[in-house]
């Protein structure tokens, strides 16, 4: 038995053929895993991602038909499949310019690789969070409007190429004396990427949306119109009342005290959920201390 088995481990041994690798061998490889990662990278920033998580879902679909033999369904994905890629074609054509554009350009390693490493820098620090809530309220006691707009995973390159650049801390000071009336900034939108104020007086697309109220505001259908194109999460303080509203996934959120914003701002600082739940906990901890110390 055991002579059988070695017999026939060395008879599929021997049938096996082991290509020989050469040094273009290995630097195609690379090539192609850096190609494959820059356009996974470009697909994850741009709406191509829900995109290909809609085909993933029809694929998976016509590959129940196909098992199950439903050839009615898979003649029509036959004949559809050329309008679909047309169809995908126009979908995607501001992505696809703004990608060969990039790619004409003499920098597109560095490019690529200095939007990678921002991007993924990390989340918005606690530091970033406080300056931004204190600033925010800050601005709505003496009824400064103001427009704030936290980049997530999508990129608002676009929107940010709308404005001035700044490239600065996120500090309170700075944001109060962007969003100061007859300043040169105060007008449009500041995007924020990571803890850096990247660009200021952007220029945001107004929401469609019918159900919003006719009450707001120019700034607050802006608001909620680059929740609606961007995973992004954007902060409003009313020039006329001075309250703050969040709009985030296509929804305003109105009239937010201090802890109700930082909870939604820390929505989008990832955190894990029992790094959050310690920290808010030291924070109430904090807050009882010092009200004990005022005592």
């Amino acid at each position: 038995m055991i002579e059988q088995l070695s017999a026939f481990v060395e008879e599929y041994l021997s049938s096996i053929h082991m290509p020989t690798i050469r040094i273009p061998d290995i630097i195609e490889i690379l090539i192609i895993s850096f190609v494959v990662y820059q356009i996974m990278a470009w697909v994850r920033r741009t709406k191509a991602w829900a995109l290909l998580k809609g085909l993933i879902v029809i694929l998976g679909f016509l590959l129940l038909a196909a098992m199950f033999n439903m050839t009615t369904i898979l003649w029509i994905a036959e004949k559809c499949l050329s309008i679909a890629v047309i169809a995908v074609v126009v979908v995607l054509q501001p992505e696809l310019r703004k990608a060969l554009e990039q790619l004409g350009q003499k920098n597109i390693l560095s490019s690529f690789i200095s939007v990678d490493g921002n991007r993924h820098e990390g989340r918005y620090s606690n530091h970033t969070v406080d300056e931004i809530v204190k600033a925010t309220f800050a601005m709505g006691r003496v009824r400064t409007g103001a427009l704030m707009v936290l980049e997530r995973f999508e990129s608002l390159s676009e929107y940010e190429k709308t404005g001035i650049s700044i490239d600065a801390t996120v500090s309170s000071q700075l944001l109060i004396n962007i969003f100061e009336h007859n300043t040169p900034l105060h007008d449009g939108a500041v995007i924020f990427r990571g803890d850096r104020i990247v660009s200021a007086t952007c220029y945001l697309p107004l929401s469609d949306n019918r159900n919003l109220s006719k009450a707001l505001g120019t700034r607050h259908r802006a608001a909620v119109g680059i929740s609606e194109a961007t995973d992004s999460m954007t902060v409003i303080v009313s020039e006329e009342n001075g309250k703050v509203s969040v709009a985030f996934g296509g929804e305003l959120f109105s009239g937010l005290n201090q802890e109700g914003l930082r909870e939604k701002l820390e929505l989008i600082q990832d955190k894990p959920q029992e790094e959050t739940r310690k920290g808010w906990r030291s924070k109430v901890k904090g807050d009882k201390n010092e009200k004990k110390a005022n005592e």
